[in-house]
């Protein structure tokens, strides 16, 4: 019998970490000789789930903040994934269902090389780097979080942008056999970037975190981060990326276009009809924290809105 080595197993093969945890703790209960025969049963390396949950290697970006990182369980079990429930438990508790393997990204439209890549191609596009980034969520809480991946830009070269692509539109996966079917949003999601936005160093194709793939809740097997703005800017389970002329038709513009505008930059100086956007508080912290423009990143990139009223383009 052929023994696997890490280095043996494919990104395609990769376990997510919760997904192992709850499988290792059946098969715990179970006792040992039925957890062999049952690692088999599921079809996962004996003995290689360690090595099949990491990635690597990562090399550390200098853009990351060097703050203090959110604890690895909040950032995976207080979640807004909507296709998955609203309460902030129930991504974690359901997204388990949504099967990331195989998965496929097109990346489609006004490209001159338009391109649809495997998960396994994404992963060995370009060296991950791992991003510790702030993340600002609407309702005035906040995460810093260890975020693996590359810049977006690297991805939309490779499918030769045309100079008419002025916009880029994010639609992420949508199955009604296990995800919300209850019209809270306009599904499957949709969301955009001013194309200058989408080939900012910042604003990477997230992978992983803590080192890891992503879990379920968090946007797996792929998504976009951008530090700069609120977190539902940033498309979780992406399946299409499509280079566009004219602003996108957002989901959250659509649902309320009053309170969520289609730059959602972080401006402590403009409230959400609802609530203060001027504090926050980090999760895990009592005290609240003041909110800072463009979630920190002004120096990086307060020269794309030059000239903007930002109470406007909100």
């Amino acid at each position: 019998m052929q023994t696997l080595r890490p280095s043996d197993i494919l990104p395609s093969e990769i376990t997510p970490r919760a997904l192992f945890e709850d499988r290792r703790r059946f098969l715990q209960s179970a006792g040992a000789t039925l957890a062999a025969g049952t690692a088999l049963w599921l079809g996962l390396p004996h003995d290689a789930h360690a090595a099949a949950a990491k990635l690597g290697p990562l090399a550390h970006s200098p853009l990351s903040t060097d703050e203090t990182q959110t604890g690895y369980k909040s950032v995976t079990t207080y979640n807004n994934f909507y296709e998955f429930g609203t309460d902030k438990e129930d991504p974690a508790a359901n997204a388990g269902k949504m099967q990331v393997r195989p998965w496929t990204l097109r990346v489609e439209g006004l490209a001159g090389k338009p391109r649809t890549f495997d998960i396994d191609e994404l992963i060995k596009l370009a060296p991950l780097e791992e991003r510790i980034y702030r993340l600002r969520c609407v309702e005035a809480w906040s995460m810093v979080i260890p975020w693996l991946g590359f810049p977006l830009a690297t991805l939309l070269k490779q499918v030769d942008p045309l100079g008419s692509a002025k916009y880029v539109e994010f639609v992420s996966h949508y199955d009604e056999k296990i995800m919300m079917r209850r019209p809270v949003l306009e599904w499957p999601y949709v969301e955009g970037l001013r194309i200058d936005e989408a080939m900012h160093p910042l604003t990477i194709l997230g992978l992983g975190l803590y080192g890891e793939v992503l879990p379920n809740q968090n946007g797996a097997p792929v998504r976009i981060v951008v530090p700069w703005k609120y977190g539902f800017k940033s498309a979780k389970s992406i399946v299409a990326i499509r280079l566009v002329e004219k602003q996108p038709a957002t989901a959250w513009n659509k649902a309320a276009a009053n309170e969520y505008g289609f730059y959602a930059n972080v401006n402590p100086n403009v409230d959400h009809p609802r609530w203060s956007q001027a504090s926050e508080r980090r999760i895990g912290e009592f005290r609240k924290r003041p909110t800072l423009k463009f979630n920190g990143y002004a120096e990086q990139v307060s020269s794309l809105y030059q000239g903007m009223d930002l109470r406007k383009f909100i």
